[in-house]
């Protein structure tokens, strides 16, 4: 099976998953991620408002943010893969519960595996701590770790993960933008 038919079927497998709570008040879980040879992989939260109604990661406010921050350093969209470590909107925007993230850790895990970036970017401190905890490194603030790259290994070589602050944060607090985009520069330096 090539990568192609892997996601399909992981995506097929999203989209009927009832293992917790959201799938009763759900419209469209993440599913469509973007390059599957990408070099570069964005890790979300949890699906909004925008997202729910498409299936696809990052198109609201926050998606825009995203974009510009993309586009500071040059590097398409098109050539990433970008998702999250729940595939459903929580309702009223809450947080992802633990029991949310464990319910679709399988399918961030397995989408890791098939994708194999040589950069993943956690974007918010629950995918910082997802990220952190999966690859064994010690659990950080996002203040303390945003922009920082660290080096592990994995079953198909070598990663880069650079812990960045959520794009949202800059649609409450303007002044963070020049944060991510001084953040975003290491994204860069490293692919």
């Amino acid at each position: 099976m090539n990568k192609k038919e892997v996601i399909e079927r992981i995506e097929t497998e999203i989209k009927n998953c009832k293992k917790c709570d959201l799938c009763k008040t759900r419209i469209k879980p993440i599913t469509d991620g973007g390059n599957l040879d990408a070099e570069v992989m964005f890790i979300g939260e949890a699906p909004g408002y925008n997202e729910d109604l498409t299936g696809k990661a990052f198109i609201g406010k926050a998606g825009e943010i995203l974009n510009k921050l993309l586009k500071s350093i040059d590097l398409p969209r098109e050539d990433t893969y970008i998702t999250s470590i729940v595939k459903c909107k929580p309702p009223y925007n809450n947080d992802p519960t633990d029991e949310h993230i464990t319910a679709c850790k399988p399918y961030i895990d397995r989408q890791i595996s098939i994708i194999r970036p040589k950069v993943i970017v956690p974007l918010g401190r629950f995918a910082c701590a997802f990220i952190f905890e999966k690859y064994g490194l010690k659990k950080e603030r996002i203040s303390e770790v945003h922009g920082k790259t660290y080096t592990v290994n994995s079953l198909f070589g070598c990663i880069k993960i650079i812990p960045q602050y959520h794009p949202s944060v800059a649609c409450y607090n303007v002044n963070m933008m020049d944060t991510l985009l001084e953040d975003f520069k290491a994204v860069r330096h490293n692919i």
